[in-house]
C-alpha cells in the first residue's frame, strides 16, 4: 500500500487529497460517474488514509492489489454502475477470491476463497473496487477485535477503547476515515456495535435480503439465530445507496434463494409521519445514563416534527438472551464452535466463554442449580449451553417462531411503523466485551426475531452522563453489572447511537426512519 501510494504521489505531485476524503458517498459517486473525479486520485487517496487508519488502528488484514489493475483497466461506459469507482473495504470473513478468510484462525492462513462471494460479484459489476480486507476476533463470536495473527484493533477515536466486533476493522477503519464504504456481517450485533462504537452508521438487514453466498458465518449451520450481510458508513445515504446497487438483477440472479425484491424508492423517500414505538430498556442490561439520553432526546426530537412516539412494552428479554440466543448458537453444546479451536492458540477474547463451553454437562447442570439464588445470569448461561437433542432443537425452533408472532402483534396492535430502542454504549474499554457477553441482549434480540435494524450516532457522552454513571448498579447486582459500569467509564466525548428496527423485509422503511433520526440529530447538534 505505502509503495503504490508513493508512486501515485511522486506521478501526480498536485493532487490534493483532502477535499476528495471530505466529500460523502453521493456526491463523490457522482463525481466519479460523470468525470469531473479521476478514478485514480479518488481511489489512491483512500489508499492512503486506509494505509494511515491501519498504522494508527491496526484494523486491515489484507491490500487488495488486484484493485490497481482493477482502476487501470476501468473503462467509462454508457451505462455506468451505481458504484463506479467506489473503494470499498469487506470484513474478512466475506469472501473475495485469491484472499484468505481467516476468521482469525491460523489454520485458515494461506487457504484463499476460489470465488468473489455474491455481494463482493454484485459490488464489482456495480463498478466498486474493493481494496482491503479488515479484522476480526477470532471466531468472530465476540463484540471485541483481537485475534492472534493480526492482533487487536483500536477504536479510531479513542485507542483504549475497542472498536467493537465482530467488525471491528471494518468500524474503526470507516470511523477513521480510511474507507467511505464497507461491508460486515451480524449476528448478535457485530455489525451494530462496530457502528456505535466508532460513530458511524450501519445496517443489519432482514436475514435474507442480501446474499450470504461466499460469507462464512462463525457457528455453521445454526438457524436459530440468523445472521445477515449489511454496509457500513458514515452516513445513512450511503448505506441506502449501497442497498440500492446490491439490491439488483445481478444479486437476484448469481443466488437464486434471496427473494427478487428490489429497492422501494417510494417507500424511502416517503414524508409521511411515522407512528414509533420506543423503550428506554430491556429490564436485562441498565442502559449507561448516555444511552438511556440518547433515547430520550431522540423521542422528544421526532416528536417535535410530527411523528407519534407510542411506549413499547418489552418482557421476558432475559429468556430470549439465554434460551433463544445462547441455547440456539450453541444447541449442540458447543461442539463444532470447539472444534475450530483445535490446534489453536486460544484467545482472550473467547477466554470465558470457551471455559464454559468445554466444561462437562453434569458440571454445568450442577453450577447452575448452585449459582441459581445468588446469580441468576451465570446461572442461566450455564443451564443454555448444555448439548440438546434433535426434539429439543426442533421445539426451540418453534418457541422462536411463536416468540417472533407475539411480538409482531405486539407491534401491530399498537399499529407501529418503526421502533426506536437504546443500543450499547459508549465504547467498552479493551478487553471488557470479552468479560460482557450478556451485555448483547439489546442487539441479539434482532437477530433472534430476524427484524431489519440500524444503527445512528445521535449524541456525545457528557460530564453529566459520567456522574450519573457513578450511580450505576445494574438490575441484578452482579459481577457483570460492576463489570460494566467499569467498562463505560472515562468516556467524556464518546459517540452514543440509537437503534432503528422495522418489520422482516421493510429495510427501506428502516433506512427512511434512520435518515429522519439522523436529520434531526443533526441540526439539534448544530444548534447546540
Amino acid at each position: 500500500m505505502q509503495m503504490a501510494v508513493q508512486r501515485f504521489r511522486e506521478q501526480h505531485p498536485s493532487v490534493k487529497m483532502v477535499p476528495i476524503l471530505s466529500l460523502p458517498l453521493p456526491e463523490l459517486s457522482k463525481k466519479l460517474r460523470d468525470g469531473s473525479l479521476p478514478l485514480d486520485h479518488v481511489f489512491y487517496a483512500y489508499v492512503s488514509k486506509a494505509l494511515q487508519m491501519a498504522t494508527e488502528t491496526n484494523c486491515i488484514t489484507e491490500y487488495l492489489q488486484e484493485s490497481e489493475t482493477q482502476i487501470q483497466k476501468a473503462k467509462p461506459t454508457e451505462k455506468l454502475g451505481l458504484l463506479y469507482g467506489v473503494p470499498v473495504s469487506i470484513k474478512d470473513s466475506i469472501n473475495c477470491q485469491g484472499h484468505d478468510s481467516t476468521l482469525g484462525f491460523i489454520k485458515n492462513l494461506n487457504k484463499p476463497a476460489a470465488e468473489d462471494s455474491v455481494v463482493v460479484q454484485v459490488l464489482r459489476r456495480q463498478g466498486a473496487i474493493p481494496f482491503v480486507k479488515t479484522n476480526v476476533p477470532q471466531s468472530l463470536i465476540s463484540y471485541d477485535c483481537k485475534n492472534l495473527i493480526f492482533g487487536q484493533t483500536f477504536n479510531p477515536l479513542l485507542y483504549t477503547r475497542s472498536p467493537g466486533g465482530s467488525s471491528g476493522g471494518e468500524g474503526a477503519l470507516i470511523g477513521g476515515g480510511g474507507s467511505i464504504l464497507g461491508l460486515g456481517t451480524d449476528v448478535g450485533g457485530s455489525l451494530r456495535f462496530p457502528a456505535a462504537f466508532c460513530g458511524i452508521c450501519g445496517l443489519k438487514p432482514t436475514g435474507n435480503r442480501l446474499s450470504k453466498k461466499g460469507v462464512i458465518a462463525g457457528v455453521l449451520g445454526q438457524k436459530s439465530v440468523a445472521a445477515a450481510v449489511g454496509p457500513m458508513a458514515k452516513d445513512v445515504e450511503s448505506l441506502a445507496l449501497c442497498m440500492r446497487a446490491l439490491l439488483c438483477e445481478d444479486m437476484f440472479h448469481l443466488d437464486s434463494t434471496v427473494p427478487p425484491l428490489p429497492f422501494n424508492e417510494e417507500v424511502y423517500s416517503s414524508t409521511q409521519p411515522l407512528r414509533i414505538g420506543y423503550y428506554e430498556t430491556d429490564f436485562f442490561t441498565m442502559p449507561s445514563p448516555a444511552m438511556r439520553r440518547a433515547v430520550r432526546e431522540v423521542k422528544e426530537l421526532l416528536e417535535d416534527a410530527g411523528h407519534t412516539l407510542v411506549p413499547f412494552e418489552l418482557t421476558n428479554v432475559d429468556h430470549v438472551v439465554f434460551n433463544f440466543c445462547i441455547r440456539g448458537m450453541f444447541a449442540d453444546g458447543g461442539s463444532s464452535f470447539l472444534r475450530k479451536f483445535k490446534g489453536e492458540l486460544e484467545n482472550s477474547s473467547v477466554g470465558p466463554l470457551f471455559w464454559l463451553l468445554r466444561s462437562p454437562s453434569w458440571l454445568k447442570t450442577a453450577l447452575s442449580w448452585i449459582a441459581k439464588p445468588f446469580a441468576p445470569r451465570f446461572s442461566g448461561i450455564l443451564k443454555s449451553m448444555r448439548p440438546n437433542t434433535v426434539d429439543e432443537v426442533w421445539s426451540l425452533h418453534c418457541e422462536i417462531e411463536e416468540f417472533c408472532d407475539q411480538f409482531i402483534a405486539q407491534w401491530k396492535k399498537l399499529n407501529l411503523d418503526v421502533m426506536l430502542c437504546p443500543m450499547l454504549g459508549p465504547a467498552l474499554g479493551i478487553g471488557y466485551p470479552g468479560k460482557l457477553s450478556v451485555a448483547v441482549s439489546y442487539t441479539m434480540l434482532y437477530n433472534a426475531l430476524d427484524f431489519p435494524v440500524g444503527v445512528v450516532p445521535v449524541t456525545l457522552v457528557t460530564d453529566e452522563d459520567e456522574e450519573e454513571l457513578k450511580g450505576y448498579q445494574g438490575y441484578f447486582r452482579d459481577w457483570w453489572d460492576r463489570t460494566l459500569a467499569k467498562a463505560f467509564r472515562g468516556s467524556v466525548g464518546m459517540p452514543v447511537a440509537v437503534q432503528c428496527v422495522a418489520l422482516p423485509w421493510q429495510e427501506e422503511l428502516c433506512l427512511r426512519f434512520m435518515k429522519e433520526v439522523e436529520t434531526l440529530s443533526l441540526k439539534k447538534n448544530m444548534i447546540v
